[in-house]
């Protein structure tokens, strides 16, 4: 488990679960040292640069002299030399997340010492001053650790600095490492890159292979507690997913997962990189503010959970809930905190929420953040009262006159400074503990586009660190999805937005614009500001591309029922659920609730559907989850005539699937259409009738290749050769 709860200077990080504690090496000299330990040796005195053979003795506590009792340092060995020794190290502590921690200070007058360097209980760096100055990689234990700056002397005396505490965060454990590869027609699982703890070097002394729950068939796992072992494929066709638990000899453990697909009953291995699991493709995202399901925040989601099962979602987004300031929950304090109250809870609920979710079969995504902190984070507090003096001043992204930087009028949200190795290690630690300690499915990641822009190559990192932990989690890009950038960088999918990189990018009028932001406006002119939506301006999308669609999200207020009445909403639900991509239906949709998600309400009535679009969101996640085609990323827009404002298109697999053709009218009168069909669609085609499966009865079509349907005001249908 995690520390837990943080005061400003101890902020509860992550004991992490396959860190190292790397020890320092001191087989080499630099020439000064060589010089200065030759000199000492030369006069008789025994010198040992932290136990380099300079001392008898290892400098303790009760033998360091604080540089404020220092005294004149008389010249030894160095007549022309009169100088007095200042040690000061530039920071006053606190977290560390980095098993090398850069230590800067001053080091006045230590060209008489016959040693200087940085030490922490049996850690220790030699310093090499240039003019006055130093700056170290110090090794550092998990834990706490008191630095000093120690200068010697061949006669024995020591000076020191006053010791700064740094508290790592980070855990002294083995790294369990999969390698996935495909032999003589078996599937070889390889161990063998584990990697032991550098601090302890406890050897790793087991391994021990399972299965996780959920695989298509049962696998054979002989000979389990090898370091490799070799599957034969199983019968079943589907993603496979495969545990190893590493111990060392201190019985320190890390479990890492891989998995494998067998397709078509032949074994492949999944593009990591680039890949979606399965589940990712067919999900169907509800979204979450947990306050408007009721006071007691992540428990009254839970009890609502039959009812979300019932409407036929099977993944749910959760809106921030990590300790934030007062707001939505993007103000966050700590990233390793739930907050108690206004929608949050405890570690107990959650852990409920999760198990519960995954027992009805939903995956539970979390809205993450790490483009920023909230500017009450201790780290940042921190920064702002001591300066430069802060260990936690360059966490932040900076101007160049020192100021922290941010996004938009968004002075409260402070940037993170990716420059910084331990801000890295600081984020990747925090998304991790939410899948180890707590088993989630994916991220919601908010401002993806702030780090893109600013360390444009973190992204590929971070999903192989979250993946090494569980390779099929879903991971979505607040960003816009007609960027390639995400879909080759990390991402599984983007945001359904219009704006894009390029060199007319504006940051301030694009980002996040909703694509079909003014589709709806004019109800004549929806079918042609829907086709250039949904084709990118017939500039189509990355192969690699899946968009998260929406009608309504935290961003877009007022709701789109209040914006575009019941009648259109219905037709836009047809939409939303019948396009390619993943589809989000948000908090009170399905009941046609109306309120701002920014504005602090609570509790939203659940039987008030007025409208009545309950059963009609529930058909169509119904159809989408039945119809194969309604899932893939296949689909050709159709040309319509009509006299009034139609839209149709195709959604097909690239297999022996069964088309199905989507009709959508936008106006308030009944209008007839008419579509031409490609020859690849003739499946559709000289039956005279197609199954409209929204409305559950047949439509006459007529024969041949135009095909004529009648489709009343405000209506969707969804055309089918199966009854």
């Amino acid at each position: 488990m995690e520390p837990t709860a943080p005061t400003p200077r101890e902020h509860p990080g992550n004991l992490d679960p396959y860190g190292s504690c790397p020890a320092a090496d001191y087989r080499s000299f630099s020439r000064r040292r060589f010089l200065q330990v030759s000199l000492a040796a030369g006069t008789g005195a025994l010198t040992t640069a932290c136990g380099l053979g300079r001392s008898t003795t290892t400098p303790t506590a009760a033998t360091l002299k604080p540089i404020a009792q220092a005294t004149a340092v008389p010249v030894v060995r160095r007549p022309t030399v009169d100088a007095r020794v200042g040690l000061a190290l530039d920071h006053h502590g606190g977290d560390a997340w980095a098993w090398r921690k850069r230590i800067t200070g001053r080091c006045i007058g230590c060209e008489s010492c016959t040693a200087v360097y940085l030490q922490a209980g049996d850690e220790c760096a030699e310093i090499e001053p240039e003019e006055d100055r130093f700056s170290v990689a110090m090794p550092l234990r998990a834990g706490e650790n008191a630095v000093s700056a120690i200068c010697e002397h061949g006669d024995g005396r020591r000076y020191a600095s006053p010791p700064v505490k740094y508290n790592l965060r980070l855990a002294d454990r083995p790294r369990a490492e999969i390698a996935v590869s495909l032999e003589g027609g078996k599937i070889v699982l390889d161990g063998g890159k584990s990697l032991p703890c550098k601090g302890t070097k406890k050897a790793i002394r087991s391994y021990a292979w399972s299965t996780r729950d959920g695989n298509s068939a049962p696998i054979a796992l002989d000979n389990a507690n090898e370091k490799r072992i070799a599957l034969s494929p199983p019968a079943a066709d589907g993603e496979y997913y495969v545990r190893l638990q590493v111990a060392d000899e201190a019985g320190k453990e890390d479990t890492s997962t891989a998995y494998f697909i067998i397709a078509d009953g032949k074994p492949k291995l999944p593009k990591l990189a680039t890949e979606a699991p399965a589940w990712v493709e067919n999900a169907i995202v509800y979204g979450v503010i947990s306050r408007n399901f009721g006071p007691d925040g992540l428990r009254s989601v839970t009890g609502r959970l039959d009812d979300l099962k019932d409407l036929g979602v099977n993944t749910l987004w959760l809106a921030p809930i990590n300790e934030s300031t007062v707001g939505f929950g993007y103000e966050v304090t700590d990233y390793f905190k739930l907050r108690p109250d206004d929608g949050g809870g405890t570690d107990a609920d959650m852990h409920e929420l999760v198990r519960e979710a995954h027992a009805r079969e939903m995956r539970i995504v979390l809205d993450f953040l790490l483009n920023h902190s909230s500017v009450e984070q201790p780290y940042f507090l921190d920064a702002e009262q001591h300066g430069k003096a802060s260990s936690y001043y360059d966490f932040y992204a900076r101007d160049a006159a020192g100021n922290y930087t941010y996004y938009f009028e968004y002075d409260h949200l402070a940037n993170l400074n990716y420059d910084n190795p331990e801000v890295e290690s600081w984020m990747l630690k925090s998304f991790s503990y939410w899948v180890r300690e707590f088993d989630v499915d994916g991220f919601r990641v908010d401002i993806a586009w702030g780090i893109r822009e600013r360390k444009p190559d973190f992204w590929p990192r971070w999903r192989r660190e979250l993946q090494k932990i569980k390779p099929d989690l879903m991971l979505l890009a607040e960003a816009p999805g007609r960027d390639p950038y995400y879909y080759t960088q990390g991402y599984d999918a983007a945001y359904d937005w219009a704006a894009e990189y390029g060199p007319e990018y504006d940051w301030f009028l694009d980002l996040g614009r909703w694509a079909w932001e003014n589709v709806f406006d004019i109800e004549e002119d929806i079918p042609s500001r829907l086709r250039t939506a949904l084709t990118n301006d017939g500039e189509g999308f990355h192969p690699d591309a899946l968009l998260f669609r929406f009608l309504n999200n935290n961003d877009t207020s007022p709701r789109f029922i209040s914006d575009h009445g019941p009648e259109l909403t219905r037709v836009a639900a047809a939409l939303l659920l019948t396009l390619p991509g993943i589809p989000c239906v948000y908090t009170g949709d399905e009941v046609g609730a109306k309120f701002e998600p920014y504005d602090g309400s609570c509790c939203i009535d659940w039987d008030a559907d007025k409208y009545a679009l309950r059963p009609h969101y529930k058909k169509l996640i119904a159809l989408r989850n039945t119809l194969p085609a309604l899932r893939s990323r296949r689909m050709e827009i159709l040309e319509v005539r009509s006299v009034g404002p139609v839209s149709g298109y195709v959604r097909y697999t690239s297999a022996d699937e069964p088309p199905v053709l989507v009709l959508l009218n936008w106006g308030d009168k009944a209008v007839n259409a008419e579509v031409r069909l490609p020859e690849r669609f003739g499946a559709l085609r000289g039956r005279g009738s197609l199954h409209d499966a929204l409305a559950g009865k047949q439509v006459a079509l007529g024969h041949g290749r135009l095909l004529r349907a009648s489709m009343p005001a405000y209506s969707a249908r969804i055309l089918t050769t199966e009854v």
